[in-house]
């Protein structure tokens, strides 16, 4: 039987994808009003990117398009650590399952940051 954790922190598809389904989930508990409508809107566009973009890096045509990708990965992930941040604010019966998904980004944004800054060396 495949341990689940680990096919989860090494497989970076599956663990994007996850983070993307922890986003999804959150927004959908969250009460929309003028101020949360927007940020819900962000948080799922860029926090649902990450997976998207990891999968067309993996599918790149060259070591150029790669490396591209997985910055915009990093960027994306980035922007999602932005808006957690500010639903943060917004939402203060969410912070604990919040500061568990920013965790997570800043994760990813290392490991993307590690890959990038390797394929520069």
């Amino acid at each position: 039987m495949k341990n689940r954790l680990s096919d989860t922190t090494y497989n970076l598809e599956e663990r994007t994808a996850a983070f993307g389904e922890k986003i999804i989930k959150l927004c959908r508990s969250i009460p929309q009003d003028v101020i949360t409508k927007p940020i819900i809107n962000q948080l799922i566009r860029s926090g649902t990117s990450i997976g998207a973009n990891y999968m067309e890096a993996n599918a790149a045509s060259s070591r150029k398009d790669f490396k591209n990708k997985i910055f915009i990965c990093k960027k994306e992930s980035q922007e999602t650590q932005h808006w957690l941040r500010m639903m943060a604010q917004c939402v203060p019966g969410k912070k604990e399952e919040i500061r568990n998904l920013w965790k997570e980004v800043h994760e990813l944004i290392l490991i993307f940051g590690k890959i990038v800054s390797t394929l520069r060396n």
